[in-house]
C-alpha cells in the first residue's frame, strides 16, 4: 500500500513538472540599469532611445533566464508610459510582446490563470521613496499616494495583487536597492530580488554594469522560477478599499463625478470593491480624470 502512494505520489509530480511552463514579465523603464533621468524615460528625451536599448537588452537577460529555467511560453508585457518602448526588432524571439496603451489590465496585461510565474524588470519605488530612482506611483503628476486596504503601494504591490487573482506568484523583482527593498517588505522574504543600481537622491544611482546586470538577471531569474512554489501569492482580504491622494484638491473635485466614490479629505478618495479587477480599473479611471486638473 506505502509503496502504491509513493508511485502515485511521484507520478504526480511528474505530470505536474512536466506541464508547459508559462512566464509572465512586466517590463517597466525607471529601474532599468543605468537610467537615473526622466531624459531617459520620455520619448522625446535626449536619451530615450539608448535607454530603451538597454531596456530591451535587460529584457532578453530576463528572457533568457526563462528559457533557461524551461520556459516554453513567455509574454513580455512593456509597462512604462505609452507601452512602446521595447525594441522589438530586437527582442528574444522566443518572447511575445504585448506593447502599447491603453491596455485594460495596464502593466499586467496578458496575465491569466494559465502562468506559472511572474516576473518584474525594471521597477521603481513608490511615490517619496528616499533614494529611489525616478519614484512615482502610477501617475507622476497626478497620484500622491495609493492605498489598498491601509497599506500604501508601489506599483509592484498593486501589480501583484493583480497576479494573485490568477493564483499566479510574483517571483522576482528587479530594479533600485529601494525598489528591492519595498518589493521584500511587501511580498516577502523567499521573492527573489536584482538590485541592478543604488540610489543617491532622485535623479543619480551607483549602477552595476550592464554586462553585468545582464548576468545576474538571467541567472536570478531561472533561480526564482525554479522556486516558484517555495513563494507565497500576495493576498489580501476583501472588500478592497481603494485610496487614491491626489497631487491638488482639484483631481479630486473630478474625481466625485463617480457615484460610488467618496472623498475622505480635500486630495483623497476612497472606494470599496469585493473584486480587485473591478476596483484596480476603477482607480486606473479615477487616476485618468485627475491628469487634466
Amino acid at each position: 500500500m506505502i509503496l502504491k502512494l509513493f508511485l502515485l505520489i511521484t507520478i504526480l509530480i511528474t505530470a505536474i513538472n512536466a506541464q508547459p511552463l508559462k512566464v509572465f514579465i512586466s517590463v517597466d523603464m525607471e529601474g532599468i540599469t543605468g537610467v537615473v533621468h526622466g531624459d531617459q524615460v520620455t520619448s522625446t528625451g535626449a536619451d530615450y532611445n539608448l535607454a530603451r536599448k538597454w531596456m530591451t537588452q535587460e529584457v532578453n537577460a530576463a528572457v533568457q533566464g526563462a528559457l533557461d529555467a524551461g520556459a516554453v511560453e513567455i509574454i513580455v508585457n512593456d509597462s512604462h508610459g505609452d507601452m512602446r518602448n521595447i525594441i522589438i526588432s530586437e527582442l528574444n524571439p522566443a518572447a511575445t510582446l504585448i506593447t502599447g496603451t491603453p491596455k485594460p489590465l495596464s502593466m499586467m496585461q496578458g496575465i491569466d490563470s494559465t502562468f506559472d510565474a511572474v516576473i518584474f524588470i525594471g521597477y521603481h519605488a513608490k511615490a517619496g521613496t528616499a533614494d529611489g530612482i525616478l519614484d512615482h506611483t502610477y501617475a507622476g503628476a497626478t497620484a500622491y499616494s495609493i492605498k489598498v486596504n491601509g497599506i500604501e503601494m508601489p506599483e509592484l504591490g498593486i501589480n501583484a495583487l493583480i497576479a494573485s487573482h490568477f493564483k499566479v506568484p510574483v517571483v522576482l523583482v528587479a530594479g533600485d536597492k529601494a525598489t528591492c527593498q519595498q518589493g521584500k517588505e511587501i511580498l516577502g522574504d523567499k521573492l527573489v530580488t536584482v538590485p541592478v543600481k543604488e540610489g543617491i537622491g532622485r535623479y543619480a544611482a551607483k549602477s552595476m554594469s550592464l554586462e553585468k546586470a545582464h548576468q545576474l538577471l538571467r541567472q536570478q531569474v531561472k533561480v526564482a522560477i525554479q522556486k516558484r512554489t517555495e513563494i507565497p501569492l500576495y493576498k489580501l482580504n476583501p472588500p478592497y478599499r481603494f485610496e487614491l491622494s491626489y497631487i491638488r484638491s482639484s483631481q479630486a473635485d473630478m474625481a466625485m463625478l463617480i457615484p460610488t466614490v467618496k472623498r475622505i479629505d480635500s486630495r483623497t478618495v476612497q472606494f470599496e470593491e469585493n473584486d480587485f479587477l473591478r476596483g484596480f480599473k476603477l482607480l486606473r479611471a479615477l487616476i485618468a480624470l485627475g491628469r487634466e486638473n
